[in-house]
């Protein structure tokens, strides 16, 4: 003979713990996923702080100082023909620094330190030259790894990259 369990009805304290059981685990689910993609990078290449691609290298005379906005560096072709990626921020406070095309130098609009192409300091109170980023060339194409500003003192030969 089957008997059968007696019917019993949970109380209404067993089904309020199930429902805070069943919140409490979707909260702690929840809460993993936000912290797991917290620790994921998220940076697409082309952003700051990635490896950006800036163009070819004949898009660049000798000579020039370009902008690359998103960046935050100022391509310099040197007019021997090297380039340097300089990050367009002042060594003194952090400003950005502009390009003046018609000095032929970078000014800091906060305090004046001025900076020659290569980034030397010309006017203090600025500490040091501007900062680089590393560039490579492949396949006649220009990259810059935002990721690591590399600080340096001074200008140096062994800082240009030839294609």
């Amino acid at each position: 003979m089957t008997e059968s369990l007696p019917d019993r009805k949970p109380s209404r304290r067993d089904f309020l713990k199930l429902i805070w059981a069943v919140f409490g685990g979707a909260a702690a689910v929840e809460a993993a996923g936000i912290f797991i993609a917290y620790l994921q990078p998220r940076l697409a290449e082309g952003e700051f702080g990635s490896r950006i691609t800036v163009g070819m290298v004949d898009d660049f005379p000798a000579g020039s100082v370009t902008h690359i906005p998103n960046g935050r560096l100022y391509l310099v072709r040197l007019p021997d023909g090297g380039f340097l990626a300089i990050y367009h921020r002042c060594t003194h406070l952090g400003c950005t620094v502009p390009w003046d095309q018609a000095l032929g130098k970078f000014v800091c609009p906060c305090h004046n330190s001025q900076f020659d192409m290569p980034g030397n300091v010309e006017n203090p109170p600025a500490p040091r030259a501007l900062d680089l980023f590393q560039l490579t060339i492949e396949n006649n194409e220009i990259k810059v790894d935002t990721g690591t500003v590399l600080q340096r003192q001074a200008f140096d030969e062994t800082q240009v990259v030839y294609a």
